[in-house]
């Protein structure tokens, strides 16, 4: 019996260890897809968000594009594009749960919530997104609703000493009470009832770092079994914390927003040339399922309301744009696309729709920096079959640069190398050492075969 007792054990034990290593990994490879804020702010509606998500199926799809998320306050029935106003008008369960207005969204009517447009973005082959606030909304507590599926109260879940510093929705929530877990209970089961497959949060990130509601959200949507990829904002995010949010998120922002300009002087928003620092302090800390996030991709057309500014086409030079794209992926990042998918221009497309670039972001490792000065940088990173490198060249001075290097000085070892110009898409002589001239802010990204007659 005691034999028996001990195989059985032993059986069970490496049964669940099996079912463990069989588990899929949620984000394996750095997520892709649009978001709302730099085109709509907080203004958009169904019939736009349809229409996107529309036009990245039928464009950008077969490339690896698949989440399309609804930004910031769409429970809001009176936005204005920047959002955060004092004089906004919620829409509201009977569980102080906010809900999308029929006035914006009118599949929402009658109770239906997010499912009737998740069901739409399903059938497209894609996957639904949605952002919210840490927390728990103050018209909530303010009235005291009952929080569903439990015997707490709204009140009984907030901490009314903890705001937003930018945004006056919603207080806190009080991890020292059970309520405010059965809070975030209740919503992560709204949104999985919805058939969300993404939650950017915000508030939650920094200023300050809101430890507790990042584990009872976690905690929350794991209840629910429906896989929901979590992605905390806005950075940036402590690099003290980086177990901490590996165990609980799959991307979290390094950096506050990152807009259509090179250089900001202010705290927001940062510029693309300010984003060469935050990346170069994280490097080497992306691994499946877990991605410090850059932010989105200010391309293309940034309207007809973006969250910041006026309407307009990105300012980002072309050779701007392929610096944003190409850090980006030699970080590697999750790459969101903010601008009007259907007024795309042919750059715009050209950008998003290149396979051998995306290739860098979604399957290169020991992504790295090898050179950082005040005019260069340089990064490495391996291939996903360990037989070639990529290597990212960065002109971030205000003039043309020539730049000449020896392979050793990237840290390679080979006499000489096959390459190939990931953005030209073209074959080049082979090598043995890197030359090049870069325009202001431009790059160049380049796989490299080191040549086996040596």
């Amino acid at each position: 019996m005691q034999w028996s007792a001990l195989l059985l054990g032993a059986f069970l034990f490496l049964s669940s260890r099996a079912a463990v290593g069989q588990e899929k990994v949620l984000a394996a490879t750095p997520p892709m897809g649009w978001n709302s804020w730099d085109g709509y702010g907080t203004t958009v509606n169904e019939d736009q968000f349809k229409a996107n998500a529309k036009w990245l199926s039928e464009h950008l799809k077969t490339f690896g594009w698949q989440y399309v998320t609804v930004d910031m306050e769409w429970f809001v029935t009176n936005p204005t594009a920047e959002g955060n106003s004092k004089s906004a008008q919620f829409s509201m369960d009977e569980y102080g749960r906010y809900v999308p207005p029929a006035s914006r969204f009118p599949s929402a009517a009658n109770g239906a919530g997010f499912k009737p447009l998740a069901d739409y973005v399903h059938s497209l082959g894609l996957k639904f997104g949605i952002h919210i606030l840490s927390g728990i909304p103050k018209q909530a507590v303010e009235k005291n609703l009952l929080i569903a599926q439990s015997g707490f109260h709204a009140g009984d879940a907030a901490n009314k000493s903890e705001t937003c510093p930018w945004n006056p929705d919603n207080y806190g929530a009080d991890a020292s009470r059970p309520a405010a877990q059965a809070y975030y209970d209740s919503i992560a089961g709204l949104y999985a009832s919805w058939g969300v497959d993404f939650i950017k949060v915000d508030c939650i990130a920094s200023r300050p770092y809101r430890g507790d509601e990042i584990r009872m959200l976690s905690d929350a949507l794991r209840k629910t079994g429906r896989p929901i990829v979590l992605s905390l904002s806005p950075g940036a995010a402590p690099l003290e914390k980086l177990g901490e949010m590996r165990r609980y998120a799959q991307m979290w922002r390094i950096s506050d927003d990152i807009w259509d300009l090179w250089h900001s002087d202010v705290a927001y928003p940062q510029g693309l040339g300010d984003q060469f620092a935050n990346v170069a302090k994280w490097a080497g800390k992306a691994e499946p399922g877990h991605w410090p996030d850059a932010d989105m991709l200010p391309l293309g057309r940034l309207g007809p309301a973006p969250g910041w500014g006026k309407t307009r086409d990105t300012r980002l030079s072309h050779d701007e744009q392929r610096t944003l794209m190409t850090l980006w992926c030699i970080f590697p990042s999750p790459l969101m696309i903010g601008g009007e998918l259907p007024s795309a221009d042919d750059w715009t497309v050209s950008l998003l729709t290149n396979p051998e670039v995306l290739e860098v972001d979604q399957h290169s490792s020991g992504n790295r920096p090898v050179i950082s000065t005040d005019k260069t940088v340089v990064w490495l990173a391996d291939s996903a079959d360990k037989k070639s490198q990529y290597v990212a060249v960065f002109n971030i001075s205000e003039s043309d640069e020539t730049l000449r290097y020896d392979w050793k000085e990237l840290g390679l070892v080979g006499k000489a190398y096959k390459v190939r110009d990931l953005w030209g898409r073209a074959d080049r002589a082979s090598a043995t050492s890197f030359a090049v001239t870069l325009p202001p802010h431009g790059c160049v990204l380049y796989r490299l075969v080191r040549e086996q007659r040596q």
